[in-house]
């Protein structure tokens, strides 16, 4: 099996590896995103997290429905997650599609993205009776 893109299938296993790699590599590093994560999953918790993303992020871009897991409700066990924190996550995400795809792979990623972030902040975040 080959490694390089195709029309019919984008993005390579290897491609989402390294995004998820360089993408949480750069999540740690982050003051806002960094102790979020740490306090959520603590400094051992990585490999697993990181193994978990990478099987999520191929069910995504590669649609291979391996991911089994409900992301909601994980994020909603985050006990620091703030609603403004996405908007950091994204920005890391985005320039981060932008180092490891191309241009149009990049604009996938990060489309795909943007719609998770969407959902999951109407998800944890939208109280319609604030509203009523």
């Amino acid at each position: 099996m080959t490694d390089q893109p195709s029309p019919a299938q984008p993005f390579t296993e290897s491609q989402i590896d390294r995004l998820v790699e360089d993408f949480y590599a750069k999540v740690r590093l982050d003051p806002q995103l960094g102790p979020v994560f740490e306090r959520a999953m603590g400094a051992d918790g990585w490999p697993a997290h990181l193994a978990v993303l990478k099987v999520f992020w191929s069910s995504v871009l590669r649609r291979t429905g391996q991911y089994k897991g409900s992301p909601m409700a994980v994020h909603a066990r985050v006990p620091d997650l703030t609603e403004d924190l996405f908007a950091t996550w994204l920005a890391l995400f985005h320039a981060t599609c932008a180092e490891v795809f191309d241009a149009e792979r990049a604009r996938q990623a990060g489309a795909a993205a943007e719609r998770i972030a969407r959902s999951l902040k109407l998800g944890l975040f939208f109280r319609p009776e604030q509203f009523a």
